[in-house]
């Protein structure tokens, strides 16, 4: 089922790209939040049926934030950087999480790295400036994407640690939901005026069944399956799984939208996932629950 999962994710980021190339980034986020908030209505139906938890003020407090930071801040700036850049790249990308939240959680506590670590980051970042080199040195467009994804990761990177306190307290299911549902309508606000644009009733059937699948099923479903395989066989043998996302996405990217990839980018990529693993690896702090690779991916509906 993990294997699966990576296969799910990893042929999402194809997916996302076809509809946003149709409907732009503006109408995908607004059409998100009509259906995400529906889900977790519905997750929180069937987990609590009328007597959904109850939140203490202070906490309602977090969540706004949490929502502000996690999907207003995150989702948007992602959507439109998926939206300039290619579906390898946004893979590559999202997969510096862990290494940024590894940081930002190392900066907070004021602790120190180890030298694998040290140079983890090292690796890491020079892998990113050789995968971005052509990009960059062109002036091209999708580097201006790759580089917005580089921000959307760090957002969410933060978002992961501000909600380990949270979590803690309520759960993943319980903060995921209400955080969503905080953001619905300054999203649907957002980003109303881009998706009036759209004519929706010509649309394809094709985009609507993308759509769905892609935010119901890949999204919000595939969360679920990742909370499922944590409890079953473990954070360890799950999260170095999810760097299998890049390749997978790559692969399946150059097999249906003809994506190309230097050997340049490819030697990129790979000194990039080998200096996340090495910073994620090199030492693991056992106070802190949130450096962990997982941790980023449980709480995202992607």
């Amino acid at each position: 089922m993990a294997l699966l999962l990576m296969l799910l994710w990893g042929s999402n980021y194809s997916l996302l790209k076809a509809v946003l190339t149709q409907i732009g980034p503006g109408a995908l986020v607004f059409m998100r939040y009509l259906i995400t908030p529906a889900c977790a209505v519905a997750l929180l139906l069937w987990r609590y049926g009328l007597h959904w938890p109850r939140v203490e003020r202070r906490d309602w407090i977090g969540l706004a934030g949490l929502a502000a930071l996690g999907h207003v801040a995150h989702v948007n700036v992602m959507m439109q950087a998926m939206h300039l850049s290619t579906p390898f790249s946004s893979a590559l990308m999202s997969a510096l999480g862990p290494m940024f939240t590894l940081l930002l959680v190392r900066l907070l506590h004021s602790q120190h790295f180890s030298r694998t670590q040290v140079v983890g980051v090292a690796l890491a970042l020079a892998g990113v400036l050789v995968f971005l080199a052509d990009k960059l040195a062109l002036m091209r467009i999708q580097g201006l994407g790759d580089l917005l994804l580089l921000l959307a990761t760090l957002l969410f990177s933060a978002h992961t640690v501000a909600a380990t306190r949270l979590l803690s307290r309520h759960g993943v299911t319980v903060v995921m939901a209400y955080s969503t549902l905080l953001a619905m309508v300054p999203m649907l606000v957002i980003n109303a005026p881009q998706a009036m644009l759209i004519p929706w009733g010509s649309l394809p059937a094709v985009i609507w069944w993308a759509l769905l699948w892609s935010l119901a099923v890949a999204s919000f479903a595939g969360w679920l399956a990742w909370g499922w395989l944590n409890d079953h066989i473990g954070v360890p043998r799950s999260a170095p799984l999810l760097y299998l996302l890049p390749p997978v996405a790559g692969l399946i990217s150059w097999m249906t939208l003809g994506e190309a990839f230097s050997s340049l980018k490819i030697v990129g990529a790979v000194m990039a996932g080998i200096g996340v693993a090495a910073t994620q690896y090199g030492a693991v702090p056992s106070s802190v629950p949130s450096d962990s690779p997982a941790d980023g991916r449980r709480h995202r509906s992607r």
